[in-house]
């Protein structure tokens, strides 16, 4: 298994390389060279396979011969040894044909742990392999950083930058990861928004001798490892809904394009997922590509789902690589012009072949208010303000005789006083998690710099 940068300047490289790798070294982000397929008789086999099982069969389909498949499984059951629930992903009934998958039952509460629990393990391994250490680079918009730093926290041979938007992120998302006292977790506040971080995040990745003189590698899901172990959940759900022989709908919150990613992956896999929608809040630059076909930068305004405050969807290269045909010309054509002037479009004939499998809908914090206090009403389900986002835009989207899942993104206590003013209802924190809001916190407040946190990062490698 070989993967390809989208940008066509980066070597080849094998799974391992590529999941120490993070950014390709042109600026592009890998995928497989080829996907890799599974017939029917192949996804029927699945059924009934533990979720860790599951896990190491779907991520050798990536591995290729890079990891020895019993060091995977013991990589895929480390990684999932921690969540609270024995199904992992426990997939709940809404209504006739509405479902949701809850993803909120790791150590961080949130669906970034089904990736990073992963690559934790993944890094240890593949590091005492190589008697390396290495640099790890991130931005959050509120759930990846925890989910990280729960996943490396303590290992000998990594260091984590976490960068998140500093008063743009709920206490709890803040708290998991600044409780965290670790000597090899480092949690930056920057004054900007979560795509400034994610430009820091890239501009580091792009000096070349800063990138080698501390081996950086990443988290978030330019990683390709990332993307690839969230693809199993959605196996998961449409195999317990009747996949290979039933077709499933998913409907996803997203901002950063990661987490439906995914899901497209799948359905090139074999999986027969007939749409895929997506939720948007008011910063909608999604929704708005897929209903007009024009990616345009817009500021984005702080609402009650925070994880999806973004204007960059960095994921969002890797299905436009796909959807223009592997062009890594016009792909790099587009990504500069996106950075030079915040907008491309994309011409009607593609339009059209994204529109056969993605939908789109965005709510209002005022909408989403009131589906959260709906949900609650009508089923007892309590959701948090990113997931139910999700709801409302199955109700849109969905199709009569299809099974639409749903992603649960969020424990809602995370967001617990947007639950509370829809619901009238607290929701407390679980107990594993309760003591980080009065634990003390650890985090250094930064400039919107490169240069600042380059100093930074530097200095402490110098002094450690």
């Amino acid at each position: 298994m070989q993967y390809i940068s989208t940008r066509g300047g980066a070597p080849q490289l094998g799974f391992s390389d590529v999941t120490l790798e993070g950014l390709a070294s042109d600026g592009g982000l890998y995928l497989p060279e080829v996907w890799p397929r599974l017939d029917k008789g192949q996804i029927r086999r699945l059924r009934g396979v533990d979720y860790p099982a599951l896990a190491s069969e779907i991520l050798h389909q990536f591995n290729g011969d890079d990891i020895p498949r019993d060091t995977l499984g013991r990589l895929t059951a480390a990684a999932y040894s921690s969540f609270d629930h024995s199904a992992i992903a426990p997939l709940k009934q809404l209504d006739t044909s509405l479902y949701v998958m809850e993803l909120f039952h790791g150590p961080t509460l949130a669906f970034k742990d089904f990736a990073l629990q992963f690559l934790g393990q993944l890094f240890n391994y593949l590091l005492s392999q190589r008697g390396e250490t290495c640099t790890i680079i991130g931005a959050t918009s509120g759930d990846t950083g925890s989910a990280a730093i729960q996943a490396v926290r303590g290992l000998a041979a990594v260091t984590l930058y976490m960068l998140h938007p500093d008063g743009k992120v709920s206490d709890v998302q803040r708290r998991q990861m600044t409780t965290v006292l670790d000597k090899n977790i480092h949690n930056l506040a920057v004054d900007g928004t979560f795509d400034d971080c994610q430009n820091l995040v890239k501009a580091m990745f792009n000096d070349k001798s800063f990138r080698a003189r501390h081996n950086l590698t990443a988290v978030n899901s330019i990683n390709w490892a990332r993307i690839a172990a969230q693809v199993v959940y959605y196996f998961r759900a449409a195999l317990e809904l009747g996949a290979p022989d039933q077709a499933v709908n998913f409907s996803v919150p997203t901002g950063n394009f990661g987490n439906v990613l995914a899901g497209y992956v799948a359905k090139q896999m074999g999986l027969p997922i007939n749409k895929l929608i997506i939720g948007s809040n008011s910063n909608d630059i999604l929704t708005r590509f897929f209903e007009s076909g024009k990616m345009e930068q817009r500021g984005v305004s702080p609402t009650l789902s925070p994880s999806m405050d973004i204007q960059i969807s960095s994921n969002f290269e890797r299905y436009l690589f796909e959807l223009l045909g592997r062009d890594s010309d016009e792909i790099c054509n587009l990504m500069q012009k996106f950075a030079d002037t915040g907008r491309f479009e994309i011409d009607p004939e593609h339009m059209t072949e994204a529109k056969q499998l993605f939908a789109a809908h965005r709510l209002s914090d005022g909408e989403t208010s009131k589906e959260i206090s709906r949900v609650y009403r009508e089923t007892g389900e309590v959701m948090d303000p990113h997931s139910v986002i999700g709801v409302a835009a199955a109700r849109i989207h969905g199709e009569p005789g299809v099974p639409t899942v749903v992603l649960g993104t969020a424990h809602p206590a995370k967001f617990a006083d947007a639950v509370q003013a829809a619901t009238g209802e607290r929701v407390a924190l679980p107990l594993a998690a309760a003591h980080i809001m009065e634990g003390k916190e650890q985090l250094m407040k930064v400039a919107n710099s490169l240069e600042t946190i380059q100093t930074i990062i530097s200095a402490n490698r110098a002094s450690g």
